[in-house]
């Protein structure tokens, strides 16, 4: 009589392996929150908390969906459909709602999601959303725009589930992609540069997450670095997103001077190419920022060679 494929012991062995697998796939993929004992006290700068909000140009994600016609546009009662390579994201409600906002988060809940990407419930968040730029800000800074988040008014909105396949298991997975892709490090101020050009780095390289468009991704889909702001595919999968760097030298333009006035007005000047590809609404956010901080971005970005 032939000998059967699986023995009884193969069997237990091949089990054993399948556990020891999901085994080490739960803890290298458990989030991994702050306490509420990490975070310190911090007296919050409403100021500061609204230009960072708008540096960050958050409403332009979080804009309230077509189904909340009464709701301003100005108000991040989420909802907007946000099309990615891996389905359509519905960005939550922003407002202090304590139902379906974010009312009855905590410090504690709120830099986690921001800095950490990970949600009061413990889930992953997709990285859609910028975390991977907010962990480099000061968390004083993020906890300003988290009392600036509060002075808005509530609206009830309640979030509507992504269109993602598998997304529970996907959400999981990335824990292991934060191994390989999710850089902390803090922002450091450059000694060797100006004050102003350092507040261009922060608002660039933390709020403003400039990188996550204008900066390639690897097979991973994480920044390659190397090539940071040498621009790439469009992360919405259409078209692609220029290159950050040299913008003088290559001719977009004039001078210093002529990216400011870019930033503050876009095509009512005739700067086309800010239209495109979604810098509309970015050039739109940056026009609502003070002079300085509008100088400070673009000293840094024209130098970047």
């Amino acid at each position: 009589m032939a000998r059967a494929i699986f023995q009884p012991r193969d069997l237990a062995a091949l089990a054993l392996i399948v556990a020891s697998g999901l085994m080490v796939f739960g803890v290298a993929t458990r989030p991994h929150p702050l306490s509420a004992t990490d975070i310190p006290v911090h007296t919050a700068n409403l100021k500061n908390g609204k230009t960072l909000y708008i540096a960050g140009g958050c409403i332009s994600c979080h804009a309230p969906g077509p189904d909340l016609k009464d709701v301003s546009a100005d108000v991040p009662a989420g909802g907007k459909a946000l099309k990615t390579p891996i389905g359509t994201l519905y960005p939550p409600n922003l407002t202090p709602d304590p139902e379906t906002g974010l009312g009855n988060w905590t410090a504690t809940d709120f830099i986690n999601a921001m800095q950490k990407g990970i949600s009061p419930s413990g889930e992953h968040l997709i990285p859609a959303f910028p975390y991977t730029s907010y962990a480099h800000m000061k968390i004083g800074d993020v906890l300003d725009i988290k009392a600036y988040l509060e002075t808005l008014p509530p609206v009830k909105n309640p979030a509507k589930p992504h269109d993602i396949v598998l997304a529970s298991l996907m959400r999981r997975g990335l824990g292991l992609w934060k191994y390989i892709g999710f850089d902390e490090t803090p922002w450091i101020a450059d000694p060797a540069k100006s004050e102003r050009w350092n507040r261009g780095s922060y608002l660039v390289n933390g709020p403003g997450h400039c990188n996550e468009c204008h900066t390639p991704r690897t097979i991973f889909m994480t920044s390659d670095n190397s090539k940071k702001f040498l621009g790439g595919p469009h992360p919405e999968g259409k078209g692609t997103v220029p290159s950050l760097r040299s913008l003088i030298e290559r001719g977009r333009y004039k001078d210093e001077a002529d990216l400011v006035s870019a930033f503050q007005n876009g095509e009512e000047l005739g700067y086309t190419r800010m239209s495109s590809g979604g810098m509309g609404d970015v050039q739109g956010n940056l026009s609502k920022l003070p002079d300085a901080d509008v100088k400070a971005i673009a000293e840094y970005v024209t130098s970047l060679k």
